[in-house]
Protein backbone atom coordinates (compact mmCIF):
# COMPACT_ATOMS: atom_id res chain seq x y z
CA UNK A 1 0.00 0.00 0.00
CA UNK A 2 1.29 3.46 -0.94
CA UNK A 3 2.34 5.61 2.05
CA UNK A 4 1.79 8.87 0.14
CA UNK A 5 -1.48 10.73 0.82
CA UNK A 6 -4.23 10.08 -1.70
CA UNK A 7 -5.93 12.93 -3.57
CA UNK A 8 -8.42 13.43 -0.77
CA UNK A 9 -5.59 13.56 1.76
CA UNK A 10 -3.81 16.18 -0.33
CA UNK A 11 -7.02 18.25 -0.60
CA UNK A 12 -7.47 18.08 3.17
CA UNK A 13 -3.86 19.18 3.70
CA UNK A 14 -4.42 22.16 1.40
CA UNK A 15 -7.53 23.22 3.31
CA UNK A 16 -5.82 22.75 6.65
CA UNK A 17 -3.02 25.00 5.43
CA UNK A 18 -5.42 27.66 4.17
CA UNK A 19 -7.98 27.45 6.96
CA UNK A 20 -6.38 25.84 10.02
CA UNK A 21 -9.26 26.96 12.23
CA UNK A 22 -11.78 24.93 10.20
CA UNK A 23 -12.53 21.24 10.75
CA UNK A 24 -12.33 19.72 7.28
CA UNK A 25 -12.11 16.11 8.48
CA UNK A 26 -15.53 15.14 7.00
CA UNK A 27 -13.99 15.68 3.56
CA UNK A 28 -11.91 12.58 4.30
CA UNK A 29 -15.06 10.50 4.56
CA UNK A 30 -17.21 12.08 1.86
CA UNK A 31 -14.38 12.49 -0.63
CA UNK A 32 -13.15 8.94 -0.27
CA UNK A 33 -16.64 7.42 -0.42
CA UNK A 34 -17.33 9.45 -3.55
CA UNK A 35 -14.04 8.34 -5.17
CA UNK A 36 -14.58 4.72 -4.20
CA UNK A 37 -18.19 4.77 -5.44
CA UNK A 38 -17.12 6.19 -8.82
CA UNK A 39 -14.38 3.58 -9.16
CA UNK A 40 -16.70 0.75 -8.12
CA UNK A 41 -19.28 1.90 -10.67
CA UNK A 42 -16.64 1.70 -13.40
CA UNK A 43 -15.72 -1.81 -12.25
CA UNK A 44 -19.36 -2.88 -12.17
CA UNK A 45 -20.17 -1.46 -15.61
CA UNK A 46 -17.07 -3.10 -17.13
CA UNK A 47 -17.99 -6.49 -15.69
CA UNK A 48 -21.58 -6.32 -16.96
CA UNK A 49 -20.42 -5.15 -20.39
CA UNK A 50 -18.41 -8.36 -20.78
CA UNK A 51 -21.77 -10.17 -20.77
CA UNK A 52 -23.55 -7.69 -23.03
CA UNK A 53 -25.42 -6.05 -20.15
CA UNK A 54 -25.73 -2.51 -18.95
CA UNK A 55 -26.08 -1.74 -15.25
CA UNK A 56 -29.81 -1.11 -15.69
CA UNK A 57 -30.44 -4.47 -17.32
CA UNK A 58 -28.39 -6.20 -14.64
CA UNK A 59 -30.49 -4.52 -11.94
CA UNK A 60 -33.73 -5.73 -13.53
CA UNK A 61 -32.50 -9.28 -14.06
CA UNK A 62 -30.95 -9.64 -10.60
CA UNK A 63 -34.11 -8.23 -8.95
CA UNK A 64 -36.13 -10.90 -10.75
CA UNK A 65 -33.62 -13.59 -9.75
CA UNK A 66 -33.74 -12.51 -6.09
CA UNK A 67 -37.53 -12.71 -6.14
CA UNK A 68 -37.23 -16.50 -6.46
CA UNK A 69 -39.22 -18.86 -8.64
CA UNK A 70 -41.21 -18.12 -10.75
CA UNK A 71 -38.90 -15.06 -11.12
CA UNK A 72 -41.55 -12.48 -11.81
CA UNK A 73 -42.42 -9.05 -10.47
CA UNK A 74 -44.51 -6.05 -11.34
CA UNK A 75 -42.67 -3.08 -12.83
CA UNK A 76 -43.56 -1.14 -9.67
CA UNK A 77 -41.84 -3.76 -7.50
CA UNK A 78 -38.81 -3.68 -9.80
CA UNK A 79 -38.69 0.11 -9.44
CA UNK A 80 -38.88 -0.21 -5.65
CA UNK A 81 -36.03 -2.74 -5.55
CA UNK A 82 -33.82 -0.91 -8.04
CA UNK A 83 -34.47 2.63 -6.74
CA UNK A 84 -35.32 4.10 -10.14
CA UNK A 85 -38.42 5.69 -11.63
CA UNK A 86 -41.15 3.71 -13.35
CA UNK A 87 -40.09 5.33 -16.63
CA UNK A 88 -36.54 4.05 -16.17
CA UNK A 89 -37.87 0.56 -15.39
CA UNK A 90 -39.95 0.62 -18.58
CA UNK A 91 -36.87 1.42 -20.68
CA UNK A 92 -34.77 -1.20 -18.92
CA UNK A 93 -37.45 -3.88 -19.24
CA UNK A 94 -37.93 -2.97 -22.92
CA UNK A 95 -34.22 -3.60 -23.54
CA UNK A 96 -34.42 -6.91 -21.67
CA UNK A 97 -37.48 -7.95 -23.70
CA UNK A 98 -35.64 -7.10 -26.94
CA UNK A 99 -32.78 -9.39 -25.87
CA UNK A 100 -35.13 -12.23 -24.90
CA UNK A 101 -34.12 -12.09 -21.23
CA UNK A 102 -37.61 -11.28 -19.89
CA UNK A 103 -41.20 -11.35 -21.01
CA UNK A 104 -43.97 -8.93 -20.13
CA UNK A 105 -47.62 -9.90 -19.82
CA UNK A 106 -50.85 -8.61 -18.32
CA UNK A 107 -51.23 -9.15 -14.61
CA UNK A 108 -53.90 -11.34 -13.08
CA UNK A 109 -57.33 -9.77 -12.75
CA UNK A 110 -56.39 -6.38 -14.20
CA UNK A 111 -55.54 -5.89 -17.85
CA UNK A 112 -53.74 -2.65 -17.01
CA UNK A 113 -51.20 -4.21 -14.66
CA UNK A 114 -48.10 -5.93 -16.00
CA UNK A 115 -45.88 -8.75 -14.83
CA UNK A 116 -42.25 -9.10 -15.90
CA UNK A 117 -40.86 -12.64 -15.93
CA UNK A 118 -37.32 -13.90 -16.34
CA UNK A 119 -36.98 -16.21 -19.35
CA UNK A 120 -34.79 -19.33 -19.25
CA UNK A 121 -32.17 -17.45 -21.32
CA UNK A 122 -32.36 -14.51 -18.92
CA UNK A 123 -32.01 -16.79 -15.91
CA UNK A 124 -29.01 -18.55 -17.42
CA UNK A 125 -27.37 -15.20 -18.16
CA UNK A 126 -28.06 -13.60 -14.78
CA UNK A 127 -26.94 -16.73 -12.90
CA UNK A 128 -23.61 -16.47 -14.71
CA UNK A 129 -23.25 -12.68 -14.30
CA UNK A 130 -24.33 -12.82 -10.65
CA UNK A 131 -21.64 -15.43 -9.91
CA UNK A 132 -18.99 -13.31 -11.64
CA UNK A 133 -20.24 -10.18 -9.86
CA UNK A 134 -20.15 -11.82 -6.44
CA UNK A 135 -16.66 -13.14 -7.10
CA UNK A 136 -15.54 -9.62 -8.09
CA UNK A 137 -17.14 -8.10 -4.98
CA UNK A 138 -15.15 -10.52 -2.81
CA UNK A 139 -11.96 -9.49 -4.64
CA UNK A 140 -12.76 -5.80 -4.15
CA UNK A 141 -13.14 -6.09 -0.38
CA UNK A 142 -10.24 -8.52 -0.11
CA UNK A 143 -7.96 -5.84 1.32
CA UNK A 144 -10.09 -5.74 4.46
CA UNK A 145 -10.22 -8.38 7.17
CA UNK A 146 -13.62 -9.97 7.80
CA UNK A 147 -13.96 -8.01 11.05
CA UNK A 148 -13.15 -4.76 9.21
CA UNK A 149 -15.74 -5.53 6.54
CA UNK A 150 -18.35 -6.17 9.23
CA UNK A 151 -17.44 -2.97 11.04
CA UNK A 152 -17.49 -0.90 7.84
CA UNK A 153 -20.84 -2.38 6.80
CA UNK A 154 -22.30 -1.62 10.23
CA UNK A 155 -20.99 1.95 10.18
CA UNK A 156 -22.32 2.60 6.68
CA UNK A 157 -25.67 1.13 7.69
CA UNK A 158 -25.79 3.39 10.77
CA UNK A 159 -24.82 6.44 8.75
CA UNK A 160 -27.35 5.67 6.01
CA UNK A 161 -30.12 5.27 8.58
CA UNK A 162 -29.14 8.59 10.21
CA UNK A 163 -29.51 10.19 6.78
CA UNK A 164 -32.84 8.40 6.28
CA UNK A 165 -31.73 6.64 3.10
Amino acid sequence: MNAEPDLVGRVIAQWEGLRPETDVSPIGIIGRIHSIADWLTEQRVALYARYGLGAGEFDVLVALLRSGAPYEMSPTAIADWTLVSSGAVTKRVDRCVEQGWVTRRSGPGDGRSRVVTLTPAGKELIDMVWAASLSRVHELVGGLAVEERDQLAALLDKWGRSLDI
